[in-house]
């Protein structure tokens, strides 16, 4: 349940935030493609029309939003870190040769630094030659991009910053303290971080004992309390209770860490916790995170129970990038068909795994095994939320039979 008081707590706390500057006015256009549903697109529309922006919205299909971008050129765009991850790949699957990913990450590099000056420019020497085109793709008149929902990879943030032209901020919240309650403070441009908390909000950490978190060490559980807090689920005040303690504060079931210059870090998930038979507390979100920056991947789903001693998961590849990067395996056919080639799976679960290691999983973090899954995790058939969120009890249903077959296979 969210009042309009709410709403305007944490809109008057974006504002505050960016006001000296990206204030919104009357030039701006942004182009809406998340759900409405969803409160971070809701909010970020509110500060636009109130400002006499305009809002284009897409076509329906996420994948003719380039087309769309291009009729609408705005100069907003909210996103989601799956959709950055996406433009990442793109760009870097058509840089086809060692000397082209080479020249595409100098001239990152070198605007890299300007960005880390504070100089957000699209007319640089690095512009005109590289990233021209990428900047037209988008429509051209970018200045800003707010993503949030899920954590974004400090490498593709600063590539996109300094590719992109614009500024790139990073929100942290969630539904039930209206959206946002930490915001990238405009100047700062280092990624691995969440900003720090909106002044419409306090937050603080809390221990989870269990997980070795501990709020003396600087990590815990994130907890919100302000006016952007909402007021309780609708006639549910057993699962009110359980999120809204006596005192107001909002368990979010995140665990974040405080940064030495006062920002957050969100560095595991406190709900989707479970243990494997031999004893050891498994995040399956914070594992998918890592595996999500592998390049044929679009959407995962990491599974365990405290009746087997390993993971396995369910993996969607992206049917744009997987083919061509399957074919620099040497791997050939239609998306449909690769789907079901064992040396693909083979190949993408290799990758998963050294992904894994690159970012420090413990072995038995790792999935084990596989299932290539051909279509999108979708709101339509009822595996993700209207917030584009994975919904687990439902994939774990969906995938039940595959799951038992994945387990089955593997010779422990």
């Amino acid at each position: 349940m969210l009042t309009h008081g709410n709403v305007v707590a944490d809109f008057a706390g974006f504002l505050k935030v960016t006001d000296k500057v990206i204030f919104p006015n009357q030039d701006d256009c942004l182009i809406s493609f998340l759900p409405l549903a969803h409160m971070f697109e809701r909010l970020i529309e509110n500060v636009v029309y109130c400002h006499g922006g305009r809002i284009g919205f897409y076509q329906g299909d996420i994948r003719l939003l380039p087309d769309d971008m291009k009729a609408l050129r705005p100069t907003i765009f909210p996103v989601v870190p799956r959709l950055l991850n996406r433009m990442y790949d793109k760009i870097f699957s058509q840089a086809n040769t060692p000397l082209k990913r080479w020249l595409l990450n100098f001239a990152a590099k070198r605007k890299g630094a300007e960005v880390s000056r504070g100089i957000i420019r699209s007319d640089s020497i690095w512009d005109k030659i590289f990233f021209s085109k990428i900047q037209a793709s988008l429509g051209g008149r970018l200045r800003m991009i707010i993503t949030g929902a899920a954590p974004t990879s400090p490498t593709v943030l600063s590539f996109l910053r300094a590719a992109l032209g614009c500024q790139v901020y990073e929100a942290y919240g969630q539904t039930e303290c209206t959206a946002g309650c930490t915001y990238t403070t405009p100047g700062d441009w280092t990624s691995g971080h969440v900003g720090a908390p909106l002044p419409c909000n306090l937050i603080k950490l809390v221990d989870v004992p269990e997980k070795n978190y501990f709020a003396s060490k600087d990590e815990g559980e994130v907890c919100v309390k302000g006016p952007n807090v909402f007021k309780g689920y609708l006639k549910d005040p057993e699962r009110t209770a359980e999120t809204l303690d006596a005192d107001g504060w909002l368990h979010t079931g995140d665990i974040g860490k405080w940064l030495s210059n006062g920002t957050l870090k969100i560095i595991d998930r406190k709900k989707h916790i479970f243990k494997l038979a031999q004893g050891e507390y498994i995040s399956p979100e914070k594992i998918e995170n890592i595996y999500i920056r592998s390049q044929p991947v679009a959407q995962l789903y990491v599974h365990g129970d405290s009746l087997q001693s390993c993971l396995v998961g369910i993996v969607v590849p992206d049917p744009e990038v997987m083919p061509e990067w399957a074919k620099k395996k040497g791997i050939l056919g239609t998306y449909k068909d690769l789907c079901k080639n064992t040396e693909l799976k083979k190949a993408i679960l290799e990758d998963l795994v050294h992904l894994g290691k690159a970012n420090g999983l413990l072995s038995f973090e790792q999935v084990k095994n596989i299932y290539i899954h051909n279509e999108m995790f979708s709101i339509e058939n009822g595996l993700l939320t209207p917030t584009l969120k994975a919904k687990r009890p439902e994939l774990k249903e969906f995938f039940k039979k595959k799951i038992d077959e994945l387990y089955s296979s593997i010779t422990m």
